[in-house]
């Protein structure tokens, strides 16, 4: 039988392959048929999300996946810019198989940029984080970095563009470069310029109004306008004839 774990980490998995759409509903029913196991299960395993800040729960609605706003966002990359840059920071020169498994995850990473998977895209460059936490010899935090990537994955599903993705393929290739240079201090500025720059890879813009439309729709109406217009709308236009007017004679 399928465990919470199992569950969970299935689900964490199609977050980051932007299978599941933020805000989408999860159904207990249907998971513990889609698992072949009890809702008991099911309903363990979306707790564990739930703790976690991945998913959120009402008594009439259900439970459903995180929508992030772009604070929470933010919150969430800040959060991975101070473990990640730190694990550097901190971290001896990586050995050569450590390297073997970045180089590796880089050439997988390049076959994804190319191919018209964008799932298989957006998880590989988010697990090159967990990748790196992992080879860094820091277990309990890769695992706390799978989360947070999760989030900001949320974010980028309907953001991040192809070009921007290549972008931040390239800006991995340059972190693994000064690995393999042996220069810790240089892998940490350019893992501090990768996460900085999140929201010109989402195309998002600071302050940016989710509403614009519609309170653009709904503001009120300038009445100094309206009676300008209403006036002009009264006025009849005076027809001009062309020639003199002719009279016809009554006819006795």
């Amino acid at each position: 039988m399928t465990s919470a774990l199992q569950i969970s980490d299935r689900l964490l998995d199609a977050i980051l392959a932007k299978k599941l759409e933020p805000g989408s509903r999860l159904g207990e029913q249907q998971l513990a048929e889609l698992f072949g196991c009890s809702r008991t299960i099911v309903r363990e395993a979306l707790v564990r999300l739930e703790t976690r800040g991945l998913v959120s729960v009402s008594a009439r609605r259900g439970w459903y996946l995180l929508e992030p706003t772009e604070k929470q966002a933010g919150e969430a990359f800040e959060a991975r810019l101070v473990i990640e840059t730190g694990l550097l920071r901190g971290a001896r020169p990586l050995g050569e198989a450590e390297l073997r498994l970045l180089r590796d995850h880089l050439r997988r990473q390049s076959k994804a940029i190319k191919g018209s998977d964008v799932g298989l895209r957006s998880f590989i460059l988010g697990d090159f984080h967990v990748c790196l936490a992992r080879c860094l010899g820091n277990e309990l935090l890769a695992q706390t970095l799978r989360d947070l990537t999760v989030r900001t994955a949320l974010t980028a599903t309907h953001h991040q563009t192809q070009s921007e993705a290549t972008r931040s393929f390239d800006e991995h290739v340059g972190i693994v470069a000064a690995l393999e240079a042996r220069d810790m201090s240089l892998a940490e500025k350019r893992m501090g310029v990768h996460l900085r720059t999140w929201k010109e890879k989402l195309r998002l813009t600071s302050g940016s109004d989710p509403l614009a439309t519609l309170r653009q729709a709904l503001s009120p109406i300038d009445r100094v306008e309206q009676d300008l217009h209403t006036r002009r709308s009264r006025r009849r236009p005076i027809r001009r004839l062309a020639g003199p007017l002719r009279f016809s004679k009554e006819k006795s």
